[in-house]
């Protein structure tokens, strides 16, 4: 995280926050990415490893086999990778193997991340390329995202889970009739006028 940030990252990192977007709507955790050359995006890409059942579907290989295929290189050392999180260790190493130039990233991951929160993968001399990586690039914007996301996902979770317990109260009622809100219970029907009763 030694280099600057540069006039374009902040927009650049908008179009990866819409990526981000589009892996919720698809039910995905809420990291996007975007591959950029010389200021102009080269391939877009959003987590997919649910819907696409590839646990390497992160957003970062998502966009970086769509860069390779239409710059038909396997090699990327012009490109720029703006991600919503900081990348994990299969992400990270993609990236160097391809040779990008630079990584940015917005959030930080304390769990799985490699660009200096669990390791710094890209810091290690041994390595034969030497990615420059800066983070903190709209950091706000993607840690709000992804908590919001994490909320409503816990919240999802314990509707569900209170629904089953409901289920199971019902089927606990040892076979009697669950009077559903529509019907009147009978004491109701009871006190209404003869005429209403048919």
């Amino acid at each position: 995280m030694s280099a600057l940030i540069l006039p374009g990252d902040e927009f650049a990192m908008k179009i990866a926050l819409d990526q981000a977007q589009n892996a919720w709507l698809a039910g995905e955790v809420p990291v996007g990415a975007v591959i950029m050359r010389q200021g102009q995006v080269i391939a877009t890409g959003y987590n997919r490893p649910i819907t696409t059942h590839d646990p390497t579907a992160h957003a970062e290989i998502v966009a970086l086999r769509h860069a390779a295929s239409l710059l038909e290189n396997y090699r990327l050392p012009e490109c720029e990778l703006f991600v919503t999180l900081e990348p994990c260790a299969m992400c990270a190493m993609a990236l160097m193997h391809a040779r990008f130039k630079r990584v940015v990233f917005a959030a930080t991951d304390p769990k799985t991340g490699v660009a200096g929160s669990v390791l710094d993968l890209f810091a290690n001399r041994q390595l034969n390329h030497h990615t420059q990586v800066i983070g903190g690039v709209m950091a706000e914007a993607s840690s709000q995202l992804l908590k919001e996301f994490f909320a409503e996902r816990r919240a999802q979770i314990k509707a569900e889970r209170d629904a089953r317990r409901a289920m199971a109260s019902r089927r606990d009622l040892r076979g009697l009739d669950v009077i559903e809100d529509d019907v009147l219970p009978i004491a109701d029907v009871q006190e209404l006028p003869p005429d209403e009763l048919g």
